[in-house]
C-alpha cells in the first residue's frame, strides 16, 4: 500500500472541504448536473480518444497508484549473489531446480533461458523486448490518466457556459441572477478539482513507477547476463550495486 497516494488525496480534498466548511455551507457545492456533466463528459471525449478496452482498464492502472510490489534492489542483489555462487559451483543446469519457485516472471523467464542454453546477446534482446512493452503499457495508462485530466477543465467549462445561458435567459428576474452564476461555477470547479487533485496526479505516480519498475528490469538483465556469461559472483555483485544511489552502496556492501 503506498502511503503517499492516500495521504495526498486525503490531505488535498481535506483542506478544499476544510475551507468550504468554514466559510459557508458544502450543500451549496453540491450539484448532481454539474457532475453528470463533468464525469461524463470526461469519459466520453476519452472514449473518443481511446479503444474501449484500455478505457475500461484504467480501473487496474488506478489500482497500481494505491499499491505498488517491486522487489527492492537488496533483495535482488541477495538473489543472484546465490544464484550466481550456485551456478559457479555446480554449474549453470543447477538453476532449474528453483526456477519453478520464482514468483516474478521476467527473471522466471531470464533464467530459463540462461538455463535452456541460449546465447546471452540472444537473451538480451528478448528481456528488452518485455521491458519496452512493458514501458509501452504503462505510458498508455498514465497517458489516459493525463487525458483525464485534460478533458476534465474542458467539461466544466462547458458546463459552466451551459449555466450563463440558463441563467441569462432568467435575467428579468435580478433575484436568480446569483444562484444561478453561482451553479454554473460549480461545474468549472468541479472540473479542477478532478484534474489536478486526482487524474493529474495519478499520472504522474504511475509515471514515476514506470521508471521504477523499469530500473528493477534492467537490474535483473544485467544480472541474468551476467551468469549466462559465467561472470564472477564479485563481479556480478559490483554491477548490480551500480544502480544503487552511492548512499545505498555502502549498506549493500
Amino acid at each position: 500500500m503506498d502511503l503517499a497516494t492516500i495521504i495526498g488525496i486525503i490531505l488535498s480534498f481535506g483542506l478544499v472541504i476544510s475551507s468550504i466548511v468554514f466559510n459557508g455551507s458544502i450543500l451549496i457545492f453540491i450539484s448532481v448536473p454539474s457532475l453528470l456533466i463533468v464525469v461524463g463528459g470526461t469519459i466520453g471525449a476519452t472514449l473518443v480518444n481511446y479503444p474501449l478496452r484500455s478505457v475500461l482498464g484504467v480501473m487496474g492502472v488506478i489500482k497500481h497508484t494505491f499499491m505498488s510490489k517491486v522487489e527492492s534492489p537488496s533483495q535482488i542483489i541477495d538473489q543472484f549473489m546465490e544464484y550466481a555462487n550456485r551456478a559457479r559451483r555446480e554449474g549453470i543446469l543447477s538453476l532449474e531446480p528453483i526456477i519453478k519457485d520464482i514468483e516474478d516472471l521476467y527473471l522466471k523467464k531470464g533464467l530459463q533461458l540462461t538455463v535452456d542454453g541460449l546465447e546471452p546477446q540472444a537473451i538480451q534482446e528478448i528481456l528488452e523486448k518485455e521491458i519496452t512493452y512493458l514501458e509501452g503499457r504503462h505510458e498508455t495508462g498514465a497517458e489516459i490518466l493525463s487525458t483525464f485530466g485534460a478533458y476534465a477543465p474542458a467539461m466544466g467549462m462547458i458546463g459552466t457556459v451551459i449555466g450563463l445561458i440558463l441563467m441569462l435567459q432568467t435575467m428579468d428576474d435580478p433575484s436568480t441572477i446569483g444562484p444561478s452564476m453561482a451553479v454554473a461555477l460549480i461545474t468549472t470547479f468541479y472540473g479542477a478539482v478532478f484534474a489536478n487533485l486526482v487524474f493529474l496526479p495519478m499520472a504522474g505516480k504511475l509515471k514515476q513507477r514506470s521508471k521504477d519498475e523499469v530500473v528493477i528490469k534492467e537490474m535483473v538483465m544485467e544480472g541474468i547476463l551476467a551468469i549466462s556469461k559465467g561472470e564472477n559472483p564479485r563481479i556480478i555483485e559490483e554491477k548490480l550495486t551500480s544502480f544503487l544511489p552511492p548512499k545505498d552502496r555502502r549498506k549493500e556492501t
